[in-house]
């Protein structure tokens, strides 16, 4: 299973106060839909306002990028500029 991790306080409130998880998909848009079963609410949120690092690398679309079964997901505020 991945397992998910982000410091963002919204995600906070829509887990109930978790900062980590693990959830099981084989790609990025599986995990948000997974996320939104879970979390509701969640997987919208992060698909609009969140960036993805996967095992490192960061992502600002993730959606088609696959992930491995203990894949580290970090969720992180999309930086936008102005």
């Amino acid at each position: 299973m991945a397992i998910i991790s982000s410091v963002a306080q919204p995600v906070h409130k829509l887990t109930g106060g978790l900062a980590q998880f693990e959830i099981e998909a084989g790609t990025v848009r599986a995990l948000i839909t997974a996320m939104d079963q879970r979390f509701p609410g969640l997987g919208r949120y992060v698909s609009e306002q969140m960036a993805i690092a996967i095992d490192g690398e960061l992502y600002q679309d993730a959606f088609g990028e696959r992930l491995k079964p203990d894949s580290e997901v970090v969720l992180i505020p999309k930086i936008s500029g102005g």
